[in-house]
């Protein structure tokens, strides 16, 4: 079929096609997979696995950033952040697999982690979103424990971020304030208001005000967002995603199965990196920009390294 035609056929189903195409080396540079982002010559590390279970998958790409150990390390507290946001289905796809958040505690816990932590400020009732994902009977089949995020009073911190623009102070979830390892595991998916949901936009869910960053240039805020805490890790799960009617979908055409995922330190690198899986350009995407330019990391696809494995 004529590559013109074909994008206007579906330009969803035809981005990610493009970018599975794009992704079909198999071929692993040692070197790169072991580079921490920002080191050496400033490049990136982002590791993109495709064609496998999501639990598959993690274990090929967490082996090629060096394991879980070289992430958590005995005695350490972690909090794992999943999209735990809506009552929804692990089918519906606008929450994060709950096959892959298990297998990120399991891999903590092996790595001798003191307790592994799971929690999401929800968009629905929280205990229905924690239930209906299967996010809570996952996490806490593999050893961990879910916390909640709904009380104000109970669950939040302020503190306050000089380096921000929009977001000067916020109120933040203890958990994340008091974790040795933050690993950050959204899903990948349309958002009618950022455009993307992925890793920057997941952390939204740890700070208890977002209808301040909704009503003051949401963009910005989301990229301010990440300057509170850096994760150690970031996931995406691209194995299934929503690309239209975002962040919830409204139909089941509005669902892709790509058996995708990325993982990297780098939290701008891999955001960068979703938008050719989702099959957007940069620039649609400001909050990448804007948090490049605050040196949360690469945005410029020339210094992002890409290891492409077959799970």
């Amino acid at each position: 079929m004529d590559r013109r035609n074909f994008l206007k056929s579906s330009v969803a189903t035809a981005a990610a096609t493009a970018v599975l195409a794009e992704l079909t080396s198999t071929q692993v540079h040692a070197q790169e997979a072991k580079a921490e982002a920002g080191a050496g010559d400033g490049r990136a590390e982002v590791v993109a696995v495709r064609n496998g279970s999501a639990v598959a998958m993690f274990r090929k790409g967490i082996a090629a950033l060096g394991g879980m150990t070289a992430f958590v390390k005995p005695g350490q507290k972690v909090v794992v952040k999943p999209n735990i946001g809506w009552d929804r289905t692990p089918e519906q796809a606008a929450n994060t697999n709950p096959e892959l958040v298990a297998e990120i505690v399991r891999q903590a816990l092996a790595a001798g982690a003191a307790q592994v932590q799971v929690f999401d400020h929800t968009c629905n009732e929280w205990k229905s979103c924690y239930r209906n994902s299967g996010i809570e009977a996952a996490v806490v089949a593999a050893g961990g424990k879910m916390l909640s995020a709904h009380d104000e009073k109970l669950h939040y911190v302020e503190k306050s971020c000089p380096q921000a623009i929009s977001m000067k102070t916020a109120k933040i979830h203890q958990a994340i304030v008091d974790a040795d390892v933050f690993i950050n595991v959204p899903v990948l998916k349309h958002h009618g208001g950022a455009k993307m949901t992925a890793a920057m936009k997941n952390f939204l869910g740890i700070f208890w005000d977002r209808s301040f960053m909704h009503k003051n240039n949401l963009p910005q805020c989301i990229a301010d967002c990440a300057l509170y805490r850096r994760p150690d890790l970031n996931v995406v799960d691209a194995y299934r995603i929503v690309v239209a009617n975002g962040p919830r979908g409204k139909v089941a055409e509005d669902i892709r199965e790509l058996r995708y995922q990325l993982l990297s330190r780098d939290i701008v690198a891999i955001d960068a990196m979703a938008t050719k899986v989702i099959g957007y350009e940069l620039a649609q995407v400001p909050y990448i920009a804007l948090a490049a330019n605050a040196g949360l990391g690469v945005a410029d696809f020339s210094r992002i390294s890409v290891t492409r494995l077959e799970a």
